[in-house]
């Protein structure tokens, strides 16, 4: 059975119980995915107007990300069947943690430097892209102050990432509102 995690007291809204419902339906009919998906939940689905077209974004628990990679581009492909052409997506439920967050006597020192805001945006573009490999980044400043940041892709994959670089971008500037293009090697 398919679940949903969310904060307490909080209802999946309509969007979200369609989207479990979906994913309960792969469980129960695709061969290839039924074991695969029975011990994996998400914790939330978000749907998000990239302009010309729309994305939805999977949230699941930043402990199950690697079993999900593994079944990543079969689940995408059927969800992407089941929601109309619509680009799915899935990334990591991660937290940042502040400049002032305060430990606990037990645990004392610095925050951990995987919770900091520059390290979940990194993460985030590296789910953002996942069956395709970030080769490199590099950040432009340009004369007005704004800063973009490009980004290249493995050339291997650019047939099947072709068409996604505008969501992808879209989405990531939504999520983080850093300005970000893509471009392949």
């Amino acid at each position: 059975m398919f679940e949903f995690f969310l904060i307490p007291q909080q209802e999946p809204d309509a969007f979200e119980a369609s989207v479990a419902q979906e994913l309960l339906n792969l469980e129960a009919t695709s061969t290839e995915l039924k074991g695969a998906l029975r011990d994996l939940y998400i914790t939330a689905a978000k749907e998000v107007d990239c302009g010309s077209s729309k994305a939805i974004l999977l949230y699941v628990p930043f402990k199950l990300l690697k079993s999900y990679h593994k079944i990543q581009p079969k689940l995408v492909r059927e969800l992407e069947k089941k929601f109309g052409g619509r680009t799915v997506i899935i990334l990591a439920q991660r937290t940042i943690l502040g400049k002032s967050y305060m430990r606990n006597k037990k645990t004392t020192g610095p925050i951990p430097r995987s919770r900091t805001l520059t390290k979940v945006q990194e993460a985030i573009l590296d789910d953002l892209v996942y069956p395709t490999e970030i080769v490199g980044k590099r950040t432009r400043c340009k004369v007005d102050g704004t800063k973009v940041m490009k980004v290249l892709l493995e050339s291997k994959d650019q047939a099947n990432v072709e068409g996604r670089i505008s969501t992808y971008a879209s989405v990531y500037t939504k999520l983080t509102n850093k300005a970000v293009t893509f471009d392949f090697q």
